[in-house]
């Protein structure tokens, strides 16, 4: 089974409101990209590697493969405006040979191994799945003033993360259609098509790293997995 990852790192990462493009945020003393590059790597079910990057950090993103060792990559290329312009990117790149896609947020460094075993199991059955993990907050719906209009049932609600692992004519069915829809991530493609996505449970390590907050928090997590890169 040719599996290929495509690994979105061309986010600006605006709201962490750090003069540093997101990539190369540091966690624990390594760039927030430097986690995805050395799991996927690393995983034995990982054939190649499409690192999708802005274009003003190609060369410090090659610096860094080179560090790394990283011996997988399939290419780099340039991101879009929007996330699923990035994806489209990567998506043009891929090799002829691959059957099933992994889809992952750079943003989201800590790559569980057993959950990327597990979902590119499930995507080869069903043909498409993501890593999610159940809401176990209480959630309120409210008004542009924020007054509550409503208390949401969380019963069957998962927040989605990545991974998300397609085969790989149903994704590129999926973008080609619905490219043009405002979506949040790459499974609403494949919803769209009517398609069947299942839920593979994720990990509550596995946090993207949006706000300044989340960074403390990674570093935390980063310390207690006494990661090693």
């Amino acid at each position: 089974m040719y599996v290929t990852a495509i690994l979105l790192a061309a986010g600006k990462g605006e709201r962490l409101k750090s003069s540093t493009l997101k990539p190369f945020v540091c966690v624990n003393s390594h760039p927030l990209l430097a986690y995805s590059l050395a799991a996927l790597n690393q995983h034995p079910l990982i054939k190649d590697i499409i690192v999708v990057v802005n274009p003003d950090l190609r060369d410090r993103v090659l610096s860094l493969i080179e560090e790394l060792g990283i011996k997988k990559i399939h290419c780099l290329v340039s991101g879009g405006q929007r996330r699923q312009d990035s994806l489209g990117c990567g998506l043009k790149a891929l090799p002829q040979a691959t059957e099933i896609v992994l889809i992952h947020d750079a943003a989201r460094p800590f790559l569980d191994a057993g959950i990327i075993r597990r979902l590119i199991s499930a995507a080869k059955k069903y043909g498409a799945a993501i890593a999610g993990i159940p809401v176990v907050g209480t959630l309120k719906r409210v008004s542009k003033d924020l007054a509550v209009q409503q208390t949401v049932d969380r019963k069957g609600l998962y927040e989605a993360q990545t991974p998300q692992v397609f085969q790989k004519r149903i994704i590129l069915d999926a973008y080609a259609r619905f490219k043009a829809s405002l979506v949040t991530d790459d499974a609403m493609l494949v919803e769209k098509l009517n398609k069947k996505v299942v839920v593979v449970p994720g990990s509550r390590y596995n946090i993207k790293v949006t706000f300044p907050d989340d960074l403390v928090i990674a570093e935390g997590i980063a310390r207690f997995k006494k990661i090693r890169l």
